[in-house]
């Protein structure tokens, strides 16, 4: 049974008053004589949030592999050189037109090979940037600091002032960057406006590649057309989710992507993921009717999917924090209601 606990009356008195004591319940004899005591509660603890401690990478003393692929490249390099003036030389021996006409070549040659090299390089640190953004944004939701909720918006703001789509995504955010806003609340923000038509669309991309996966490789009778249009998409697909975040790649980059999202993949489990929701799919009893090149044609396009989840957890600038992280399950459903990209 239950102590009946004795009521009083409500009263008013002030904390300095002498008739007033701050003491625990158990110290009952140090307030005996008092007429009033106010017992104080626990505070309530904390929740602490884990976060993972970065494994620090070996120190590395000298990187000889490097050193040597340097090496090699300079010596490729000086050969290449070395061919192509000993070529115009002979070009010039032979005929004064055929010479320039061979010097013209060769400094259009050198001007092409510097371009592609800058573009190259801007690609890579364009990746660099959104990777970045990515982790700030993942501290930011940790820390919870509003100053750098807002540098991290005006960089977001910077990153897409090129789609026309988020204009008003952007003059929104813009107008929100004046209020008193908390970091994680803002970095919510920011994913709630940026990303969701981003998102939506890269559904779509993922769907349909998977879907034209599918079909071909089921009526595909050569296993080497299967493996070229397999590769051929998934190098498709993750370079239109690259373009369609604002990553911009050149080939180094889309190798680097096509890396990250395998290297991703494998660390979340897909291909178990996606066998394992093949199985559901068809169950043992209908994949025994069904012909082999169908169940190979159907977990094509889920592998391609997956690959095409993990390409966009990869290349979003924001982590997924208030939207939901598309599954396998919402590409389904999307294939079942006859939903595809627009593009």
């Amino acid at each position: 049974m239950s102590k009946t606990r004795q009521h009083r009356r409500p009263a008013a008195f002030r904390l300095g008053d002498d008739l007033v004591i701050v003491a625990p319940a158990d110290e009952g004899d140090a307030a005996a004589s008092h007429t009033v005591r106010v017992i104080p509660e626990p505070e309530s603890a904390t929740p602490t949030i884990a976060v993972d401690t970065p494994i620090p990478s070996p120190r590395r003393r000298f990187l000889w592999g490097t050193l040597f692929w340097c090496a090699a490249g300079g010596l490729m390099l000086l050969a290449i050189g070395l061919a192509v003036a000993g070529l115009i030389e002979d070009l010039f021996a032979r005929s004064q037109e055929l010479g320039w006409l061979g010097l013209v070549l060769a400094i259009l040659a050198t001007v092409s090979v510097v371009v592609i090299g800058v573009r190259e390089a801007i690609g890579l640190l364009r990746l660099s940037t959104m990777e970045r953004l990515h982790q700030r944004a993942a501290d930011i939701i940790l820390s919870d600091n509003r100053i750098d909720g807002r540098a991290l918006v005006r960089d977001l703001i910077a990153l897409t002032r090129s789609m026309p789509r988020l204009a008003r995504a952007r003059a929104s955010l813009e107008g929100h960057l004046v209020d008193i806003i908390d970091g994680t609340d803002l970095v919510r923000l920011a994913e709630r406006e940026l990303m969701t038509p981003l998102d939506q669309e890269a559904r779509g991309l993922v769907g349909a590649a998977a879907k034209r996966v599918s079909i071909v490789t089921a009526v595909s009778s050569r296993a080497s057309i299967d493996m070229l249009f397999v590769l051929g998409t998934a190098l498709g697909l993750v370079r239109r989710l690259s373009l369609l975040y604002g990553a911009r790649p050149g080939a180094l980059g889309l190798f680097r992507l096509m890396r990250l999202a395998v290297s991703h993949l494998a660390m979340t489990g897909g291909l178990a993921a996606s066998d394992s929701l093949l199985q559901q799919m068809l169950g043992h009893g209908i994949a025994a009717k069904l012909s082999a090149r169908l169940g190979e044609g159907l977990l094509n396009g889920l592998l391609t999917a997956r690959l095409g989840l993990a390409a966009i957890d990869v290349i979003r600038p924001l982590p997924f924090a208030v939207l939901s992280r598309p599954t396998l399950t919402d590409l389904m459903s999307d294939a079942v209601r006859g939903g595809e990209s627009p593009h």
